[in-house]
Order: C-alpha cells, then sequence, then structure tokens
C-alpha cells in the first residue's frame, strides 16, 4: 500500500514537472517564431502607421504571442513599402498596410518598369481594414456654406476657383478634378506638402478651399473656423453624418471613400493569409476596436474579406483610369 501511494507520488511529480516545463516552453516557442512584418509605407506617427501600430498590437494574442513588427519603408507614395514585399519570402510573414491610393494610383499613373512590381500580379489583397471619406472645406471668407453656394462663387471668381490638398495625382486630387466636371466650373489645384500647412492656410483664407480627409476638417469645422461643404462618397459617413454629400447636393458625383487595406506577397501560402483574414476579421469587429477607430482616429472599421477587397480594387482602377487619362497628368518620376 505504501509502496503504491510512493509510486503514484512519483508520477504525479513526473506529471506535474513535464507540465511545467511544457508551459515554461510555450513563451519561448513562441518567441522562436519568425516575427509577422507589417510594412508601411509612411513614415511614423501617419495615419498609415498608426493604424498598422494599432492592428498590430490587437493582432498578436491570434497569433499565440508570436511577435509583429511594423517596419517604416517611407518613400514616393508608399512604393517602396510595395517593393519591399514583392522581394520578400513568400513565407506569409510579410505583409503591408497601405491607404486605396498606393494601390490604385500609383499603379495607373506609373509604368510597372518604374514601380517594379504589379499590384495585380505580385500583390494579393487580404483585407480592407478602414475607410473615411474625402470632403471639401471653404475658408470662411468666401461666405459660403453648401456646394451649390461654392460652385456659385467660383463662377463669379475664376481666378480665385483653386482647392488645395496634400500633393499631385492621388484620390484628392482627381476627386477635384471630378468636382469641376460635374460641376461644369475651372477649379485649379494648389499642392502642399502635408496637411499640417494645407490647414493653416484654409485657415487663415490663403486658400478658398481644401479637400482631404473628412476627419483632418472636423474638428475646425464644429469649431466655426471652416465650412465643410459636402463629402465624395455615395452616402454620407458615420464619422460626419451632418455632412451631405455631393450627390445629395445635386451633383452627379461619388467618387468614393479611402480606405487602407493590407496586402501579401502572392506567393504567400493560402493558408497564412487566410489565417491572417480571419485576425483582422476578429479584431475589427471588437467593440473596443471598433470604438477606438471610430473615436480616436476618426476612422470607419470596414472589414472587408481579401476577395472583396480585389474587386473594389479592380472597380477603382477602372473608374479612375480613363479620369487620369482625360486630365493628361503626367507625374514627375
Amino acid at each position: 500500500m505504501i509502496r503504491q501511494l510512493l509510486v503514484n507520488s512519483a508520477r504525479l511529480l513526473a506529471a506535474a514537472f513535464t507540465a511545467t516545463i511544457c508551459l515554461n516552453t510555450l513563451p519561448a516557442m513562441a518567441q522562436n517564431k519568425p516575427p509577422i512584418k507589417l510594412l508601411v509605407g509612411f513614415p511614423a506617427g501617419g495615419a498609415s502607421d498608426l493604424v498598422a501600430r494599432y492592428l498590430g498590437e490587437k493582432l498578436r494574442p491570434h497569433f499565440e504571442g508570436q511577435p509583429i513588427v511594423v517596419e517604416n519603408k517611407p518613400g514616393i507614395g508608399g512604393r517602396l513599402a510595395a517593393e519591399t514585399l514583392k522581394t520578400s519570402t513568400a513565407d506569409g510573414t510579410s505583409y503591408m498596410l497601405a491607404p486605396n491610393a498606393t494601390a490604385v494610383f500609383q499603379h495607373l499613373l506609373y509604368p510597372v518598369t518604374t514601380l517594379r512590381y504589379d499590384v495585380l500580379k505580385d500583390l494579393v489583397p487580404v483585407a480592407t481594414v478602414t475607410s473615411f471619406p474625402l470632403a471639401m472645406a471653404v475658408a470662411n471668407r468666401i461666405g459660403v456654406s453648401n456646394a451649390k453656394d461654392f460652385v456659385a462663387w467660383a463662377k463669379a471668381n475664376p481666378k480665385e476657383a483653386l482647392f488645395g490638398n496634400a500633393g499631385l495625382g492621388g484620390h484628392t486630387h482627381f476627386s477635384g478634378v471630378q468636382l469641376a466636371k460635374a460641376a461644369q466650373i475651372e477649379l485649379q489645384v494648389v499642392p502642399y506638402k502635408g496637411n499640417a500647412p494645407l490647414l493653416t492656410d484654409l485657415l487663415g483664407g490663403q486658400v478658398p478651399s481644401a479637400i482631404t480627409g473628412a476627419g483632418d476638417l472636423l474638428p475646425q469645422h464644429k469649431a466655426g473656423q471652416i465650412k465643410v461643404i459636402g463629402v465624395f462618397g455615395d452616402k454620407r459617413s458615420p464619422l460626419a453624418p451632418d455632412i451631405p454629400t455631393f450627390k445629395e447636393q445635386g451633383f452627379n458625383l461619388d467618387t468614393g471613400d479611402a480606405w487602407f487595406g493590407i496586402w501579401a506577397n502572392a506567393q504567400a501560402p493560402k493558408a497564412e493569409t487566410e489565417r491572417m483574414e480571419a485576425a483582422l476579421k476578429a479584431v475589427l469587429n471588437s467593440p473596443e476596436a471598433r470604438e477606438h477607430l471610430l473615436t480616436k482616429m476618426s476612422l470607419n472599421p470596414d472589414f472587408r474579406s481579401g476577395a472583396e477587397t480585389d474587386r473594389v480594387l479592380r472597380a477603382e482602377l477602372d473608374y479612375w483610369g480613363p479620369v487620369i487619362k482625360a486630365t493628361g497628368f503626367t507625374p514627375q518620376q
């Protein structure tokens, strides 16, 4: 009896020791897995970087402690990050978070020989993660409060009919082009090096109007310092439910919301990209993430699958291709 108790005790101790070893080994095993890299083609502190870092933090529990590292590759509109993704090891550990402008407008404006990647062949969409409306705001000095008033003002003041934006060749630039076409007015673009100087000049009245993300304009709009006169999508945004669309105001115009997506190397294992897609869906459907993105970052949580993201991307390429061609715009290399 005593001998049997001793044997059983020894077995229990051995089992407990083995379990302890296994538990202590789990973190080490997770740390030994290669890190998941989330490439961002813009500097630290910008919108792309902030979204990537927030998602990276929330994704970690879904990858059993596997490290997720945000790696900034700023330069030429996000192209450096896309080039890095194309040449990365195709094992499902490298991804890129980028705005649709990188995928759509870079693809349309530059030949593959310049880009050194083809967004439709070398990269594959994993998911859409957030979206946000583009909007036009006007300086208080011009005294207009809606889109029709702005068009009337532009016709009466053709030399002043300008809009500022944060750079040529992107979504905001060509949304302004489409607004001018729909309203049958001349509207010249004034490119700025970022939103900060653009908003400074808009507040001061040096530029009469501006087109950028609605989230960048709403604080000043709510404070009465500027007037947001319309959003460019086909419906009002939950971020700005009181701002009407241009279509509501009588202009046949829908240039869509801007959005952030995540891409993988096209050769990555499907099982790995599907694992990332499922993890992103779980994160973005959580109440905590939705609340944070809406209230802290002025972004709409907008999960779409990789297949749906691919469909949207191709539709935007089809829409914007003829628009850009008609303008004759040629970017600087």
